[in-house]
């Protein structure tokens, strides 16, 4: 699929502050895929689509992991959680993507996991770092990850985790393994 094509598609199903976001995304995830050798067809293609479902209706999201067998625990989390993996089915059934790496990186970039695909950090830190985002500690991230995509992820977890404890709420499961999987797997200096 073009990039006009799919940004046309992603443009209906979007706010206007959305779709300015979601080009940003694009545009972070190419450079990043430059940068450190994704695939930047692929990369491209994830970012477009990686909020495609984010303004669907929370009860739609629901039956659709439900109907879907998506992990049931997602419905005990914020439903912020949810437009990733039903935004990478409907992105798949709507729009016929079946490229798996495509869909896994629309579907893990809110929250990661462990053994993140480059595809896949590469859209989850340019969801965090888009040139549109401002909030704290998000400067650094984009100055680590000039440096190393690694370490720019880890930090956004980490941001991620500290936000959502001191709103005092509940972390997605995935959102700490993915953390201690990349702490595990890389010595930071």
């Amino acid at each position: 699929m073009e990039r006009k094509e799919g940004l046309e598609i992603v443009k209906a199903q979007l706010t206007e502050h959305r779709y300015v976001h979601t080009v940003g995304v694009m545009e972070t995830a190419i450079q990043l895929a430059k940068q450190y050798g994704a695939d930047e067809k692929k990369a491209e293609l994830a970012a477009i689509f990686h909020d495609y479902a984010k303004f669907r209706p929370k009860e739609e999201m629901k039956q659709i992991i439900v109907e879907e067998k998506m992990p049931p625990e997602l419905l005990e989390y914020n439903s912020e959680l949810w437009h990733a993996p039903v935004g990478a089915f409907l992105v798949e059934k709507e729009v016929g993507i079946t490229d798996a790496e495509v869909l896994d990186a629309i579907k893990f970039h809110t929250s990661g996991r462990p053994g993140m695909t480059l595809l896949e950090k590469v859209i989850y830190l340019a969801d965090y770092i888009e040139p549109g985002r401002h909030f704290p500690g998000v400067e650094e991230v984009r100055e680590l990850a000039k440096e190393d995509l690694d370490t720019a992820l880890i930090k956004s977890v980490q941001n991620t985790i500290l936000f959502l404890m001191k709103k005092n709420q509940a972390v997605f499961p995935d959102t700490f393994h993915t953390y201690n999987d990349l702490i595990t797997n890389r010595r930071i200096d």
